[in-house]
């Protein structure tokens, strides 16, 4: 990296979202050098998470524009502010939307990674630091997104939140790992761990889904049911150990009855995707009384409540939820990386397009269609 950038305003290329639902204009945006605990990233591959599609609709929370969306991302560290030891400019790393500050309880406990610091904050625009912007466009503050705001070619990250990566790793692979594919493959095999030989049901199959379904195969699992209202998705979900498929449209009686004919009573284990509250209480209803668990992961509207008999509970089902898998961003995603370095993860399966950032609306258009798994978006073009 340039050392003559380091201390500087850089002046690159954003994706702005101006305004709920409208097309993300790309304009010129200044972006402020990092402060202490903080790191500038040069942004060379980010993706579309259907997390980003939910906040650029703004239908379900209290909206906040203009930001520069985007989490789901890999690039190199243009430099480090005060007091960064683990990085240093030059680096390979992934931006992550929830953190890891090393000294809370959560960070030092072997259950938790929801740092007291750096968890997932979606209304926040600004860093933590000064409680400030580090984008701007002649002198207008542009908010950030959990903290990564990746649809900008640099952008600056607290450090707590970048995991250090294999210099090797091929970028345009990886960067799916800081957001989707964790979520859901860590959320099947950190959470809801089902034993081999046992039955699975995948509530939502994008990327997310796909991605625990691919948990629940690594895992052993006979049987893997796929819950979704698109048809043309479930053809691709064989490709990821997808055995059985339900659209609820299809049926005159609620998913989870007709889940529970399936399979004598049950799944051993549901894991939601979707974010529609339905789907969760389906998913939780799903699961076998006795030993059946049930974990969510889809994101809710604010408004959402869950609701479902006592009884479910008593007959010993269990309901469990998860941010980012059970994944640490830096002590687990460095591992995450060697697995598929070594050929024990497939990623490039979930690629279905890529394109260049002059093109990121096109992205909107493909997830909003169901056409898209990953598309991943090259920065410089």
């Amino acid at each position: 990296m340039s050392s003559k950038t380091v201390g500087q305003v850089i002046k690159c290329r954003a994706a702005i979202a101006w305004e709920a639902g409208k097309p993300l204009v790309i304009e010129e945006v200044e972006v402020a050098p990092p402060q202490a605990g903080e790191v500038r990233l040069r942004i060379l591959y980010t993706s579309l998470c259907h997390s980003d599609v939910y906040f650029w609709e703004a239908k379900g929370q209290t909206p906040l524009f203009p930001r520069i969306l985007g989490h789901e991302a890999a690039g190199i560290v243009e430099s480090v502010g005060e007091g960064v030891t683990h990085l240093k400019p030059g680096d390979q790393a992934l931006p992550v939307f929830t953190g890891e500050c090393g000294d809370c309880p959560h960070c030092h406990s072997e259950e938790s990674n929801l740092c007291d610091l750096l968890r997932i904050n979606t209304e926040r625009g600004v860093m933590l630091n000064d409680n400030k912007s580090r984008f701007s466009i002649k002198g207008q503050p542009i908010h950030h997104f959990v903290g990564t705001s990746t649809f900008s070619e640099y952008t600056v990250v607290h450090a707590g939140c970048v995991a250090k990566i294999n210099p090797d790793a091929p970028l345009d692979k990886v960067c799916i790992l800081s957001c989707g594919f964790c979520t859901g493959f860590g959320a099947t095999v950190n959470v809801a761990k089902p034993k081999p030989g046992s039955s699975v049901a995948i509530f939502g199959l994008g990327a997310v889904g796909l991605a625990a379904a691919e948990g629940a195969r690594i895992s052993g699992a006979s049987k893997i049911i796929g819950v979704d209202l698109f048809p043309s998705r479930f053809e691709l979900a064989k490709k990821f150990g997808v055995t059985d498929f339900i659209n609820p449209k299809d049926h005159d009686k609620p998913v989870q009855q007709v889940i529970a004919e399936m399979t004598n009573g049950g799944v051993d284990r549901a894991v939601e995707c979707s974010g529609s509250i339905q789907a969760m209480i389906s998913a939780f209803e799903s699961v076998h009384d006795g030993w059946g668990v049930a974990v969510l992961v889809g994101l809710s509207k604010k408004d959402d409540a869950f609701k479902t008999h006592p009884m479910n509970f008593l007959n010993e089902r269990t309901l469990k939820g998860t941010i980012y898998g059970n994944y640490k961003p830096r002590t687990d995603l460095p591992n995450v990386v060697e697995k598929y370095m070594k050929g024990e993860l497939e990623l490039e399966k979930f690629i279905t397009h890529k394109i260049p950032f002059s093109e990121i609306n096109k992205a909107f258009d493909y997830m909003l269609k169901g056409e898209s798994i990953r598309c991943i978006i090259k920065m410089d073009e």
